[in-house]
């Protein structure tokens, strides 16, 4: 369903891959790793159609990357995505809103409950601890069930092995429904999965 094909990627004038191929169908993880600097988040940055490739292509269902795309696919980067303005549950309903998911109110707080964040889901985020801003984020997944395809950058940064469980848990559960995930992680992780992938980048 997600197929690369002859992938390239540059940055300041390097070279930091290229010739890089993958597929991928229901139910496969893909591991990236290397050290920093090789490309992992500019090569998930390519897959979610926000970084143009210096040379390759990315297709989805067989078709270059769309609008529709865009609302089969979650990313979830490096960097928190959260804004210091709104509350936590605020910040959840935003991106439910932005990517039109279905959903309900009950569902938000048991996702924000999930990572353990009931007690400050009408905290503004600027408060929140660096564990807790990930822990905000990454709570979008519990909603995120019917969204075939995950691309996320160094999900467990930051996070107690609590969340590390829960996030998990989330990933094998979406992989075992059919779903596909890639990650990148310098964090050595267990997700049961059908079918699994490693790509090593070498910078």
């Amino acid at each position: 369903m997600l197929e690369a094909t002859a992938l390239a990627c540059e940055r300041g004038g390097l070279r930091l891959f290229s010739d890089l191929d993958l597929a991928l169908e229901g139910g496969s993880l893909l591991r990236v790793r290397g050290p920093n600097g090789s490309g992992k988040t500019s090569l998930l940055r390519i897959l979610a159609g926000l970084t143009r490739p210096a040379a390759g292509s990315v297709r989805w269902r067989g078709r270059a990357l769309d609008e529709e795309y865009g609302r089969e696919m979650l990313f979830i980067g490096h960097a928190a995505a959260v804004s210091d303005d709104l509350t936590v549950l605020e910040n959840l309903e935003f991106t439910v809103d932005l990517f039109q998911m279905t959903t309900n109110q009950h569902r938000n707080r048991e996702a924000l409950e999930l990572f353990g964040l009931e007690r400050v889901a009408q905290v503004p985020a600027r408060y929140l601890s660096q564990g807790q801003r990930r822990r905000a984020a990454l709570a979008r997944l519990a909603l995120s069930r019917a969204v075939p395809l995950w691309l996320l950058d160094e999900p467990f940064a930051a996070l107690d092995s609590d969340a590390v469980e829960r996030v998990s848990e989330l990933a094998a559960a979406h992989l075992a429904a059919g779903g596909m995930l890639v990650l990148t992680s310098h964090q050595e992780f267990s997700i049961a999965a059908p079918a699994t992938q490693l790509i090593e980048l070498e910078g």
